[in-house]
């Protein structure tokens, strides 16, 4: 892995991630687990890709259309599992 598709990968997880809290909403710590949660299932789906020798929606040696899959399904189930509070203040 070169150190820029590293960047790129960050960079784009955490546009995944930014992008879905601008969509749901929420605190700062929230978007802070939102771009967390990006980044595990970035590189998550990336890894799985890897292992399975999935070729598809690449970009250079980076499986990057394994990897939005796998950041959407973590922020999904991020979103699903600890839904953002309403404060009543």
């Amino acid at each position: 892995m070169t150190t820029p598709a590293l960047v790129f990968g960050f960079l784009l997880a955490t546009l995944y991630g930014s992008l879905f809290h601008f969509w749901k909403g929420g605190s700062l710590s929230r978007l802070l687990a939102d771009i967390v949660m990006a980044w595990l299932g970035f590189w998550g789906g990336h890894a799985l890709a890897i292992s399975e020798e999935w070729h598809w929606g690449m970009v250079g040696v980076l499986h990057v259309g394994a990897a939005t899959l796998g950041s959407l399904a973590l922020l999904s189930l991020g979103h699903i599992l600890a839904p953002p509070t309403n404060s009543s203040d």
